[in-house]
């Protein structure tokens, strides 16, 4: 109360001197109530919870708005010529031709791979001769042996020693040089490939083509014994077809209308997805934010860890809390608590009796180390006792009820008064499946649980806070969807996946906005990420007020009203 007491009369006197004339005292008050304006008001919490989302390292992975039209014409017209090829679904020996695969085949027998010669048989039989599109780009069983995937997912994008990264020339990523030929591309790829000795972030010194493995057929079983055993040399011979398709491509849709810009776009788009990324997301935060008491973020890198804490408005804003991780995976759960507002000294991690709780439900619960931070803190301003969580579910949100089960347990330890918010992304689906997990069916569970949410006891199921879709510049095509498909139903991820939760009759809801800009406004039915607002997940902040604790006697009733229930 004493608390609330100093923050009205500082606000009363400052009007006060403020309406006088204009005087020093009117001066004064007016200073007086822009600092008033910035403190934090203890009957009210402030919140915000976002997924900042991982790097992307393929800018064409994902539809962006983008507010070049050119960019539109060109994604669509590689859809289109993906769709209806025609004439120009020339074959493979055309772009990987008789003399690179010559070059290629020299280089892996040079590097010592054993099985060169028989991959090299396999590839004139079966797959020199088909056509880009239809018989390669299309061609389902070559995903389901992984044999142009496998060697994307370890040679695209290397993290080396040095915290930099080497990419392999292809479209797919944000690799820095341009080719204005494919005679360039090749000279490039195949130099980078096996004469760039990289010490990479392991410790390691390798060249990329030694990152290039044997495909396991016990894992992948759609690949015969005899492909198993070339399957290192082979799958390498597919990805230099892949990438060679790709530039292919790009260089000649829409009659050849690309050709100059589409490494300049890719550019642009890698400052602002990728190299930028991390710069854009605490500028957001620091510009929109930073009058939040605490902000839950999930999916947050190692890298952007260190910037925050070095970022001069947000480190002086805010204390940093990470989550228990393994450092292997670069997705982390972080919380920034208001240094005005929490006492930073009192902070507690409660992981290890979450994670006791969480193991005792039982099952196989796919949470990873990282994805989970629970502290508790003391309120500097009512000297109440808070827990309060940052959670990243898994794709198919399959995690999300586990860890709030275990979450209500966890708060039924605390002492009486405790008060708790969980900012997440939950990862839930407008309908739901035995697969996904549905935010109707989440809201029940969570009701159960004596909880409620930002958006209520019963979210609107068509409120999203995603919007996103795979463009058909990225190795699964049966995943793209089609320009003029992106707002249809079913297309693309558009779920409601973010909440807040805290348990009910601690909070009224005074304010709850969603943001895809940056600016805290949302523009519906807009593709996101763009090139300002670098997350695929929408930013979610609320203005809580303080309830007053509920009397012993309704608690009790409270009680056991759901014990009857549970009973029934």
């Amino acid at each position: 109360r004493r608390s609330t007491c100093v923050y009205t009369d500082m606000l009363f006197l400052a009007c006060v001197l403020a309406a006088a004339a204009p005087t020093e005292a009117a001066a004064a008050g007016r200073g007086l109530a822009r600092r008033a304006a910035t403190l934090p008001d203890p009957a009210y919490l402030r919140v915000a919870t976002w997924n900042v989302a991982a790097i992307n390292n393929n800018p064409f992975e994902y539809w962006i708005t983008h507010e070049d039209p050119k960019y539109n014409q060109m994604m669509q017209d590689v859809q289109a010529f993906l769709d209806e090829p025609g004439a120009a679904d020339v074959a493979v020996s055309t772009v990987l031709t008789e003399a690179m695969l010559g070059e290629l085949q020299a280089k892996m027998t040079e590097a010592g791979w054993d099985h060169v010669d028989e991959a090299v048989a396999e590839w004139r039989s079966q797959y020199a001769g088909r056509q880009i599109i239809a018989g390669f780009m299309k061609d389902k069983d070559l995903g389901k042996k992984r044999l142009m995937s496998m060697p994307d997912r370890t040679t695209n994008t290397i993290n080396l020693a040095s915290g930099q990264t080497a990419t392999r020339p292809t479209a797919i990523n944000c690799y820095g040089a341009e080719f204005a030929s494919m005679e360039q591309w090749w000279a490039q790829w195949k130099g980078f490939m096996f004469d760039t000795k990289l010490s990479l972030a392991s410790g390691k010194e390798a060249t990329p083509s030694q990152l290039v493995g044997k495909i396991s057929r016990a894992k992948y079983p759609a690949l015969t014994e005899a492909e198993e055993a070339m399957s290192r040399p082979l799958s390498a011979i597919c990805q230099a077809a892949f990438d060679g398709i790709l530039v292919h491509m790009l260089n000649t849709v829409g009659g050849g209308a690309h050709k100059e810009t589409w490494q300049p776009m890719r550019r642009q788009m890698c400052v602002a997805l990728n190299s930028r990324k991390t710069h854009r997301t605490l500028a957001i935060l620091s510009r929109s934010y930073a009058d939040s008491d605490a902000i839950f973020l999930q999916e947050v890198s190692g890298a952007m860890v260190a910037q925050l804490r070095e970022h001069p408005k947000l480190s002086r804003n805010f204390s940093l809390h990470v989550a228990p991780n393994d450092g292997k995976r670069d997705q982390i759960s972080v919380l920034l608590l208001s240094r005005s507002r929490f006492d930073h000294a009192s902070a507690t991690s409660l992981n290890p009796a979450f994670d006791a709780l969480l193991a005792g439900l039982g099952g196989d619960v796919p949470v990873a180390p990282g994805d989970v931070l629970v502290l508790s803190a003391t309120d500097a301003l009512t000297k109440q006792t808070y827990v309060l969580a940052s959670f990243h579910g898994d794709t198919d949100g399959l995690a999300t009820v586990p860890v709030v089960k275990a979450m209500a347990q966890l708060l039924a330890k605390q002492p009486a008064g405790t008060r708790h918010v969980f900012g997440m992304d939950a990862n839930t689906y407008a309908v739901g499946s035995a697969k996904q997990q549905g935010v109707s069916e989440f809201a029940a569970e969570y009701r159960q649980l004596g909880l409620t949410s930002c958006w209520g006891d019963a979210p609107d199921p068509t409120n999203i806070t995603t919007f996103n879709a795979r463009t058909y510049l990225q190795p699964q095509l049966n995943k793209a969807v089609a320009y003029k498909d992106l707002a249809s139903p079913g297309t693309g991820d558009k779920n409601p996946k973010d909440f807040l939760l805290f348990p009910r009759g601690s909070f009224g809801v005074e304010s709850t906005t969603k943001d895809n800009t940056g600016q805290k406004a949302y523009v519906e039915r807009q593709p996101f990420p763009t090139l300002t607002f670098p997350s695929d997940h929408g930013v979610l902040s609320s203005v809580l007020k303080l309830l007053p604790p509920p009397s012993p006697l309704a608690s009790e009733l409270r009680t056991a009203r759901r014990s009857l229930r549970a009973a029934e």
